[in-house]
């Protein structure tokens, strides 16, 4: 059973294993994505949070996702140039998944258990964001409408 997020690992957008371990001791945000949604230009508002942020510690995580409304209909390498050539994503993207029902990637599963929603466990929309501690367990839930600078406040606490 997982009882933190370095316990998981996913596929990235390149097609290589990342392991969350890797991130051990840095608090992490993780995002469902989509490039076609009316939240996309959040991607600026992230980038703008890692550049920020990343020497501090911080970690954006970004899992494209195409549940909702088809909004994310693109490969995986045509994700990654929309993000790049749009928003100038410099970001860990992964591979594209599924945030809800029975094929929903682990590590979603687990921050679904470890932060409900207004929905109960299940993701409402695209750019739901998750904070999680630098120790791995304590997560922290954000709607879709709050805007990444918004979380300002909570990122700098976690970095203290």
């Amino acid at each position: 059973m997982n009882k933190n997020l370095y316990d998981f690992a996913a596929v990235a957008n390149d097609g290589k294993e990342f392991s969350f371990s890797e991130l051990e001791g840095h608090p992490v945000l993780i995002v469902n994505t989509a490039s076609k949604c009316g939240f996309t230009g959040q991607y600026a508002g992230l980038e703008e949070l890692y550049k920020s942020y990343k020497d501090q510690g911080l970690v954006v995580i970004g899992f494209p996702c195409d549940q909702f409304a088809h909004q994310e209909p693109g490969t995986d390498a045509d994700i990654a140039q929309f993000c790049s050539r749009n928003y100038g994503v410099t970001f860990p993207l992964m591979k594209k998944i599924d945030v809800n029902g029975k094929d929903a990637h682990p590590v979603y599963v687990w921050l679904k258990k470890q932060a409900r929603g207004a929905l109960g466990s299940a993701i409402k929309w695209n750019f739901t964001k998750f904070l999680v501690s630098a120790d791995g367990t304590t997560v922290k839930r954000y709607a879709p409408t709050i805007e990444p600078e918004a979380m300002k406040q909570d990122i700098e606490r976690e970095l203290a």
